[in-house]
């Protein structure tokens, strides 16, 4: 199935669903405050304009929002973590007789209270499992005042407070590599059911491995606030293409609990794979004399399995995991990404060849669930139990509740195989006492309670050895050639730590790379780092300063380091027939607050595309072994000027899918080029040669059986060599519908570009326009370090006068005048 294909299933998907649950967004009308109130009154109290009283802080804001979309990644400041408020008022009109009315929150950080006027209806704890507040009743009484008629004129006036203050005893850990985000930043639903609705749909569909017979268990757990009795409903099954499969019809007393109401056989189910990831539609209708319900559900029909000390299997044949990892998280918006938003993210994902994710560190939004479902991603999701130890029994509850929220809302996706329980867990630092044992007591009875709530799926956890035989699939940190050893490590390493354990599934590898920053000689920094024998994080690893020698530190950070890095461990995995597989850490740049000195400040930058999802060049050498659709990426896209000396010889590398490729450079042919996954790098297809001075074209056509594709890329060749950083060169390079980009170069004495140079700068403006800052990307910083000796930064002008200024410590400070 082509992606496009995949994208109109995924489409449908998120349609059929938001009919079946007969919500509405409520996107707009909203304000919002961040910082906290005395009390809910000063958020609904009716106000006139120019009213002194009032607080004059409100915005206004669409949802989904982030309190932190743009201070996470401000190099100035800490991020703000506290309390937030929005409120808006609502016309309600229930459709149904006796009906409820329910605000369905997809996701709110980290705690969040709501309030009907100046009633609190709900208060819930975590920021990232959904849950749903009734406001029925306090509607009704509101309504019944006399505020409501005459200083509301018939709407409702809702506030909800959010908080993501630092809190010891929730999930997760503020020690945790991520931001603890604040606001609405998931889709908030507005409801209306009839009296007797249902809360959750268990629907477990199940395969042997050939794929012969299909069972589907079906059972609900009714909203019944008003105790009704007995219903009748009506279940339909559909296939992939809409053709109804079977269907019945049953009355059925309601009780307490979870009620099963179906069990049916399916001859040869058209089963869910990566490839093919076929989804047929549950839908269960109630029927009263009150109103219809009706709620619709995907599921898929497929078989597991992790072969003991083997690879992984899917519906009986070997399927090596090729995957990655996700956070909810992304430039100018941070945590309140749109549907648009993540469909594109996940798009990049399958065309990158990717057919598995591990969710880290949370469980995340219902339209990543879809879409895994849709394009054939299985799907590894975990609670956030995420370093920092273990808490009392308020952290402890929070954990279970969180767990048994993720298996629940997410039982019925085909997508997911695994629940995660944990993510290194061995690390200490929240709290005065770190026992192992009652760590180990308490993955334990989450183990148990995961088995009990859904014996169909495996537990993991990543990185806590001392609790790797309580799960079924452990992971452990396996970093060869960032945080320590050496790349060519790997598979040594990985074979040795797969021995350890029944199911072995490698999560978390690569490094960080600078985007935009490249190497002449990128693994030189090895020559300094010894083999490990072993490859593990350690306790300050990750800083870039003291310890062992280590790329993480030692190294350049350069694209070209980590595309070395990435390739050296695909060629290696096609060689490991035991392999279950991997995932990639991680797929996009995200920001953290633990990382303020990396070269875009508070960004984790081991992406293979950056935080607003340009790619990196990475991104094309996991294409270039996962993928099938013929393609050619010459290696330097965003590298405009190379470096060396006239005569001296220049590796070229073309990242490719294709049996052969021809080089031309100059329009010069320099022959062609056998692909061999195992001839590192590049699988053969580099080239070694001379540029001219100045100006030089390369391009590639490589082919595939019959098929041929192209790629071109233009640089500059400079010869010359230089000294010190000693001055600055700032000009614009763009401008384009209102907005301009400026450079920023180092130069030495004789003002030759240091191609080298890493120093950090500095953007600033005065005027009528605005940076585009904050934005957690290389071009989208004020404070940088520089990619080969240059930076660049887009304002918006404003069709106005503006003066931009650079900054960088030991030189001249320089402006530029931009004049529309």
């Amino acid at each position: 199935m082509t992606i496009r294909a995949l994208l109109i299933t995924c489409l449908t998907l998120c349609i059929q669903s938001l009919h079946a649950r007969q919500q509405t967004r409520l996107n707009n009308n909203w304000e919002f405050l961040r910082q906290d109130l005395g009390g809910i009154w000063e958020a609904v109290r009716p106000v006139g304009k120019g009213n002194p009283e009032s607080v004059p802080l409100w915005q206004p804001v669409t949802l989904p929002h982030c309190v932190n979309a743009f201070d996470a990644v401000d190099p100035d400041v800490n991020y703000y973590q506290g309390p937030a408020w929005y409120r808006t008022q609502l016309e309600l009109k229930n459709p149904y007789a006796n009906g409820r009315t329910l605000l369905h929150f997809e996701g709110a950080g980290q705690k969040t209270e709501v309030y009907v006027y100046t009633t609190k209806v709900v208060t819930h704890v975590g920021g990232y499992d959904e849950f749903t507040a009734d406001i029925t009743d306090a509607v009704n009484a509101f309504t019944q005042t006399e505020v409501y008629q005459k200083q509301f004129k018939g709407k409702v006036p809702i506030a909800i407070r959010t908080d993501n203050s630092r809190d010891l005893e929730m999930i997760p850990s503020d020690l945790s590599d991520f931001n603890l985000y604040g606001g609405i930043y998931r889709y908030l639903n507005l409801v209306y059911t009839p009296a007797l609705s249902m809360e959750k749909l268990f629907a477990l569909a199940e395969t042997d491995p050939a794929g012969k017979t299909g069972k589907l268990t079906i059972r609900s757990r009714f909203y019944n606030p008003q105790g009704i009795s007995n219903t009748s409903l009506v279940v339909k099954l559909f296939d992939p293409a809409g053709k109804l499969v079977q269907d019945l019809t049953k009355e059925i007393m309601i009780g307490n609990g979870d009620i099963s109401i179906a069990a049916l056989t399916i001859k040869k189910p058209q089963l869910w794979s990566t490839e093919a990831p076929k989804l047929y539609t549950v839908e269960v209708t109630l029927k009263r004399p009150e109103g219809n319900y009706t709620q619709r559900e995907k599921i898929g029909f497929r078989h597991f399995e992790f072969v003991d000390h083997g690879p992984f299997k899917l519906n009986g044949q070997r399927l090596l995991l090729r995957g990655t990892h996700r956070h909810e998280d992304h430039a100018g918006v941070a945590a309140a990404m749109t549907d648009e938003q993540m469909r594109a993210e996940m798009i990049m994902m399958k065309e990158m060849g990717v057919n598995f994710i591990r969710l880290g560190h949370y469980q995340q939004s219902r339209t990543i669930l879809n879409l895994c479902d849709s394009l054939g991603i299985v799907v590894w999701e975990e609670i956030p139990w995420c370093r920092g130890g273990l808490g009392g029994e308020v952290y402890k509850e929070q954990a279970r509740r969180m767990l048994r929220n993720m298996i629940e809302q997410h039982y019925n996706h085909a997508s997911v195989i695994i629940w995660g329980l944990g993510n290194e867990n061995d690390w200490p630092g929240d709290f005065p006492e770190f026992d192992k044992e009652k760590i180990r007591i308490f993955m334990k009875e989450l183990n148990d309670l995961s088995h009990q709530l859904d014996p169909t799926r495996k537990t993991a956890i990543r990185r806590c050895d001392f609790c790797k035989d309580i799960v079924d699939v452990y992971s452990p940190s396996i970093w060869a050639g960032w945080y320590r050893g050496i790349y060519t490590e790997y598979k040594s390493i990985t074979e040795e730590e797969f021995k350890k354990v029944n199911h072995f599934l490698h999560v978390e590898w690569g490094g960080d790379s600078h985007a935009g920053r490249h190497s002449e000689s990128p693994d030189k920094a090895l020559q300094n780092i010894k083999p490990a024998g072993a490859a593990d994080e350690r306790a300050g690893d990750a800083s870039l300063f003291g310890g062992a020698a280590r790329a993480s530190k030692d190294g350049d950070w350069s694209e070209s380091y980590i595309c070395n890095l990435i390739d050296w461990h695909l060629k290696e995995q096609e060689t490991m027939s035991w392999l279950t597989g991997t995932a990639q850490w991680p797929f996009k740049d995200f920001s953290t607050p633990v990382r303020p000195d990396n070269p875009v400040p508070y960004m984790n930058q081991k992406g293979v595309v950056e935080r607003d999802l340009t790619k990196k060049e990475a991104y094309h050498v996991f294409q270039s072994y996962w993928t099938s659709k013929p393609m050619a990426h010459i290696y330097g896209h965003s590298w405009p000027v190379r470096w060396g000396g006239a005569e001296e010889e220049k590796m070229v590398k073309v990242y490719s899918n294709c049996d052969e490729a021809e080089l031309f450079l100059n329009g010069k042919s320099y022959g062609v080029k056998k692909r061999s996954s195992q001839d590192f790098p590049a699988a053969g297809l580099r080239w070694n040669l001379r540029f001219n001075k100045g100006l030089n074209t390369i391009n590639v056509i490589a082919r595939k059986g019959k098929e041929f594709v192209r790629d071109a890329i233009s640089f500059q060749y400079q010869t010359d060599t230089w000294g010190k950083p000693a001055k600055l060169d700032l000009q614009k390079i763009k401008e384009e519908n209102g907005i301009a980009t400026v450079q920023i170069r180092l130069l030495d004495e004789k003002g030759i570009p240091c191609l080298d140079a890493t120093n950090w700068v500095r953007f600033g403006l005065a005027g009528d326009g605005k940076l585009i800052d904050n934005q957690g990307t290389s071009s989208g910083s004020r404070y940088v370090q520089t990619y080969n000796g240059r930076a660049t930064i887009n304002l918006q002008t404003n069709k106005g006068m503006n003066v931009v200024s650079v900054q960088s410590a030991g030189m001249k400070t320089v402006t530029i005048e931009l004049d529309n």
